[in-house]
């Protein structure tokens, strides 16, 4: 399931209430993918879109569970379920077949199928913490899917029996009906394209010849991953037509936010406070790492804002080709307490510090001289 910055309501999408009921749900988006399908929208480049962020809603909202999840907690509840990946029209009619196997969309779109089709991808979010990101990390999920019946091995019917030719298309799946001088296929209604019949469906899966399944499955995450980026598994994703391979697991990871580190590429950066005392004498200074404490020697003079590094203490490069640097920015602290005595040390520093004027405020207090000279001779007055 794509994840876009910002994302319409989904009840909003296909324009039902919140207390709407499954039929009403299937209804709304039978008509929002009628009016958006883009072979009926030739040349609009807002219909495919449309027509897959209705079919991204009903996904939601036809599931019992996602649609619990998200009437709680909105689109964030979402993170860790498993979502179609709808790259392409012919995705979302596999997805949903029993929307457009036949009747009204098979005649409208006629059969789209060449040969058996591959299942569509599945896409997923997880969350991990920074330090799992740079050391690596398995994570074992969850994945809500369809396999195959058991009862019937995907035939859809019951089991001693057989599903039968189609008698009104002839087994071909297909109605030519002649309009003039054209020739019109489209997809039978009676067998939605399949060209044969169940007459005597499987009651395991009453005729769809497969059922929801959940599946564990495990996925490694390098060291060095950034948020954002995405693993893949092979064939692990939705089922496909009888003969072609499973679709591929699609996971998306996100790095959760640090409460000392920002990242920078490869690099980490992290602020820590020193007092005047540590800035002007300089210290030594315990400072968080991946790994663990470890001491900063802070020079002598250090100004507030100044960067220090540490050398290979950031993240892992994903390649496996070295490692980033931890920057340091040392922010002074001013105190805002102070006892009797800090306060007569530090009022007989400012005397002896008054006298001796460092360069950088020297050249300071130069430029600030010569600017309010140049902005006073252009206002000078003169006596007649």
């Amino acid at each position: 399931m794509p994840m876009a910055a910002t994302k319409r309501d989904y009840y909003e999408v296909l324009g039902i209430g919140r207390e709407a009921s499954a039929e009403d749900i299937k209804k709304a988006y039978r008509q929002l993918a009628l009016k958006f399908h883009p072979d009926r929208n030739p040349g609009d480049e807002e219909a495919p879109k449309k027509f897959k962020e209705a079919a991204e809603a009903y996904e939601v909202l036809s599931d019992q569970e996602k649609r619990q999840r998200y009437d709680r907690y909105g689109h964030a509840g979402l993170n860790g379920t498993a979502f179609h990946d709808f790259n392409s029209t012919d995705d979302i009619m596999s997805a949903f077949s029993d929307i457009f196997g036949g009747g009204l969309f098979g005649d409208l779109f006629g059969n789209r199928r060449r040969g058996p089709r591959p299942g569509p991808d599945l896409l997923l979010k997880i969350e991990i913490e920074l330090l799992e990101a740079a050391r690596g990390t398995t994570r074992t999920i969850d994945v809500k899917r369809q396999d195959f019946c058991g009862e019937c091995n995907g035939s859809g019917a019951r089991k001693g029996t057989v599903a039968t030719t189609c008698n009104y298309c002839g087994g071909r799946g297909q109605i030519v009906q002649t309009r003039g001088f054209f020739q019109v296929a489209t997809t039978c209604p009676a067998c939605g394209g399949e060209g044969v019949r169940i007459t005597d469906p499987c009651p395991g899966c009453k005729g769809a010849g497969r059922v929801p399944t959940t599946v564990k499955l495990q996925v490694n995450i390098p060291p060095g991953i950034e948020s954002g980026m995405w693993l893949q598994q092979r064939n692990q994703g939705e089922l496909g037509d009888v003969g072609a391979p499973r679709g591929n697991l699609r996971v998306q990871v996100q790095v959760k936010k640090h409460p000392f580190f920002e990242r920078r590429r490869n690099d980490l950066y992290c602020q820590v406070p020193i007092s005047f005392a540590q800035a002007a004498l300089g210290a030594e200074i315990d400072v968080p790492t991946l790994d663990g404490p470890d001491h900063l020697n802070v020079p002598r003079g250090t100004q507030s804002g100044e960067m220090l590094r540490l050398k290979s203490r950031g993240m892992p490069d994903i390649s496996g080709r070295g490692r980033g640097d931890e920057l340091v920015e040392v922010v002074v602290e001013t105190p805002t307490h102070l006892t009797a005595r800090q306060e007569e040390l530090l009022r007989e520093f400012a005397e002896i510090e008054h006298k001796q004027v460092s360069p950088r405020r020297k050249s300071f207090f130069e430029k600030l001289r010569d600017y309010f000279t140049e902005e006073a001779e252009p206002g000078e007055e003169h006596d007649d």
